[in-house]
């Protein structure tokens, strides 16, 4: 089974790779393989996003399976800001660095420093069937940037029950534990069983 990666994010190909390396019989493909355009992320929800995405891309590869995903950082003293434009926080274009000095100086001041990821990903099957499902980490903003690994806002967002930033933490628990694997894990069981039994 052929599944087309509808990100041209490498941080987020990495992890979706890592976490469907064990499918048998599923050959991931990014826009490298089959050329797809930028879909604007103009929804208010990060489910519309997906959405758009996965039916925008899938247009220009018809029959062919399209997993799309909108995945953002909501902050409870910034009234769930930056939300659906978390890669757009500090403007465009996207500076991971930029957004992170932009939230911390957004924060300076305040303790209440609750934050959770969101992904919501969706499985657009090559018939036009869609499954969507969310995955939410909870955690806390610091007060500085913290750690090299992963990408975007990790180096400022501790997972809750963990005492160091996800750009801290090794990649395989990262992986283990993020919003995009409660996302995907679901969506992994579908791909499983259409892979094996196609």
């Amino acid at each position: 089974m052929i599944l087309l990666l509808g990100t041209a994010n490498e941080g987020k190909i990495r992890e979706i790779r890592a976490l469907l390396s064990g499918i048998p019989a599923l050959e991931l493909l990014t826009r490298r393989e089959i050329l797809f355009p930028d879909i604007e992320e103009l929804g208010e929800t990060f489910a519309e996003n997906a959405l758009r995405k996965a039916r925008g891309i899938a247009a220009t590869a018809p029959g062919v399976a399209v997993l799309a995903e909108d995945s953002g950082l909501r902050v409870d003293a910034l009234d769930g800001a930056p939300g659906v434009r978390s890669a757009r926080f500090a403007g465009v274009p996207t500076n991971h660095r930029a957004n992170v000095e932009r939230l911390l100086e957004r924060m300076r001041g305040t303790d209440h420093r609750a934050a959770q990821f969101v992904t919501v990903a969706v499985l657009r099957l090559g018939d036009g069937r869609e499954i969507l499902r969310a995955g939410v980490l909870p955690g806390r903003i610091t007060r500085a940037a913290a750690g090299h690994g992963g990408f975007g806002y990790d180096p400022v967002f501790v997972p809750d029950g963990y005492d160091v930033t996800l750009a801290e933490l090794p990649a395989e628990v990262k992986n283990r534990i993020s919003h995009r694997r409660r996302a995907l894990a679901p969506l992994a069981g579908v791909l499983r069983e259409i892979a094996t039994t196609d």
